[in-house]
């Protein structure tokens, strides 16, 4: 069993960034691909950002890419997301995923944190 625990959410204004941090917990973590899912009132979780195991390999969704930055410390078990240039759209409860078949679609990973809410004011 894997244990996922988000932090660092909060509230920001427009422009300004975050760097969220999950941490695994009951087995290593690069057994597992890491992803970053968010999910807005209403909508539907939606795929952000994801690591392969080594952490050679990075996918982004074209709405954060070149603002998000996914990266892991696979010695410390933690995961990181990057985010820069926040908007208003960025708002959602964001989560830690690990999996170990795809990268993009979250009815893919096996464990989950409890999310982190990000508020974004514009």
């Amino acid at each position: 069993q894997v244990q996922l625990v988000e932090s660092g959410g909060g509230l920001v204004q427009a422009g300004e960034s975050l760097t969220l941090s999950c941490v695994t917990s009951g087995r290593t973590n690069s057994n597992y691909i890491m992803g970053w899912f968010r999910q807005a009132p209403g909508k539907e979780r939606e795929f952000v950002a994801a690591i392969s195991q080594s952490g050679a390999v990075m996918y982004y969704a074209d709405s954060v890419k070149g603002r998000f930055t996914v990266s892991r410390d696979n010695a410390r078990n933690m995961v990181y997301l990057q985010m820069n240039s926040l908007t208003a759209e960025d708002s959602a409860v964001y989560y830690c995923a690990a999996g170990v078949q795809s990268y993009f679609d979250h009815r893919t990973y096996e464990y989950w944190g409890q999310g982190t809410q990000v508020t974004v004011s514009s």
